[in-house]
């Protein structure tokens, strides 16, 4: 029988943010709970450090620079109005599920292209209602870059410059919604939280009782989300036919506390703490419960694991880098790894690359470190911080993964050495794109102007 699928994405969630996984102030009572009927995996990576590369690489199992979402001409992620965004002819996992005859759903942030060729209901989705970008563009101060915050539904602006301390409530609304509607029919929910992205809107109840500030209160708001949803399954009675997985695009900033745990580096970085996040997956009676996983797993995986429980095969005529993983999900230990080796690009550039248990940095971008090659070899089991080079000790190790770069450069390709690699694919552009609404000072918004100038 095929398996309900809901899927949580958060933004800019830590590794360590949950109680679960070991926050010292996140009271994460409902995550701690999936964890605990369910499986952890503790060595679960993104596609990147930042959110439209995240995303389109785990909603199409490539890597970002296989579809172009390495750079947006010149950006790290998608604005406003942009000509750019997920090709259509890229097939994702809505599509996939859609062709095995699921009800297809996206309620929350998209982050893969505003235009309406790039929008969600073009890209396999039967519903979309969400914030098309990031929820910090918007405008926050006179002489803003920006249009007022657009709220879609399916691709008609439904309000614009929303009450965002209403929207963790309208989504969840949302999301029961759904459930209720597609409880007799297989469906695919993919719920994308503005939580815990800049700027940091929450309602008083979270807010009065967190520990961590506004920060410790989006964690909350997750949390709380998460068990109406869980509730909502159990009253619809399709609980034990609903694989439920949580996760992040990306690591945190860090700017509120040990977000990451022990990983060293935050979001837009390439070290462990930017693209290292958790991975929580639920299934009674089908996953086992309080298993912990140090197995490495990706976004990219999502695709083809969907694929398998759903009984449908992905097209063929694209190549894709994530692989099967639900064998492993489902409990069975694999004879060996699922991924020989897994880069780590920022932007265009490689600046890392793992093999089981050890991890070679070979230059540096981002936000942590000055730009430019280094080599530096990491044991990720000794040393999850990253903090001890034991280049020198291993010479074997580091030309191992000095060839696997060298792979990825060919694939991939790497801008730090103007190379281009052989396995890119265009990202999608239209002519003439416009952003979804406009500055009208006629309008009564309820926010003119959101007051927290904050960006993530």
């Amino acid at each position: 029988m095929q398996p309900n699928i809901i899927l949580i994405n958060c933004d800019d969630l830590g590794w360590g943010d949950l109680g679960c996984t070991g926050h010292p102030l996140h009271q994460t009572p409902n995550l701690d709970r999936l964890a605990a009927e369910g499986s952890r995996f503790t060595h679960f990576y993104q596609g990147s450090s930042i959110c439209s590369p995240s995303r389109g690489a785990m909603l199409t199992g490539c890597h970002p620079c296989r579809i172009g979402f390495d750079a947006f001409e010149g950006r790290g992620v998608l604005f406003p109005g942009q000509g750019v965004g997920l090709d259509p002819a890229e097939e994702t996992f809505a599509d996939v599920l859609r062709r095995a005859g699921y009800a297809t759903h996206i309620v929350g942030k998209w982050h893969c292209g505003d235009q309406p060729e790039f929008l969600p209901t073009n890209h396999g989705f039967d519903s979309y209602y969400g914030l098309p970008y990031s929820n910090d563009m918007g405008i926050q101060r006179t002489g803003s870059p920006y249009p007022p915050l657009p709220l879609l539904r399916d691709e008609e602006v439904v309000e614009a410059q929303p009450d965002q301390r209403s929207l963790v409530f309208r989504y969840t609304e949302e999301c029961t919604k759904i459930i209720r509607a597609d409880k007799d029919r297989p469906f695919l929910l993919y719920l994308a939280h503005m939580h815990v992205h800049l700027p940091h809107y929450v309602a008083e109840k979270f807010a009065a009782e967190s520990t961590n500030g506004r920060y410790g209160a989006a964690v909350a708001a997750i949390d709380w989300s998460t068990g109406m949803i869980l509730a909502e399954l159990r009253r619809q009675g399709i609980d034990d036919n609903t694989l439920v997985i949580f996760t992040s695009d990306n690591g945190s900033r860090c700017d509120f506390g040990p977000s990451n745990g022990l990983l060293h580096g935050t979001k837009n970085s390439p070290w462990e703490g930017g693209l290292r996040v958790p991975f929580l997956a639920r299934w009674p009676g089908r996953i086992p419960a309080g298993r912990v996983s140090d197995a490495i797993l990706t976004g990219m995986d999502l695709l083809p694991t969907f694929a398998t429980l759903a009984g449908v095969t992905p097209q063929r005529e694209r190549p894709i880098d994530g692989v099967d993983a639900s064998a492993l999900v489902l409990g069975d230990s694999p004879a060996a790894p699922l991924h020989e080796a897994i880069p780590f690009y920022q932007g265009p550039h490689l600046d890392a690359v793992r093999r089981d248990r050890w991890k070679l940095h070979v230059a540096r971008h981002g936000r942590d470190g000055v730009p430019g090659p280094v080599l530096e070899l990491y044991d990720l089991l000794d040393d999850p911080g990253e903090d001890r080079n034991v280049a020198q000790d291993h010479p074997d190790v580091v030309t191992q993964l000095q060839r696997d770069a060298e792979d990825f450069r060919q694939k991939f390709g790497d801008a730090a050495l103007n190379r281009a690699g052989a396995e890119r694919r265009p990202i999608g552009r239209v002519d003439h794109p416009d952003t979804l609404t406009h500055f009208d000072p006629t309008q009564p918004y309820y926010q003119a102007m959101y007051d927290l100038n904050e960006a993530g």
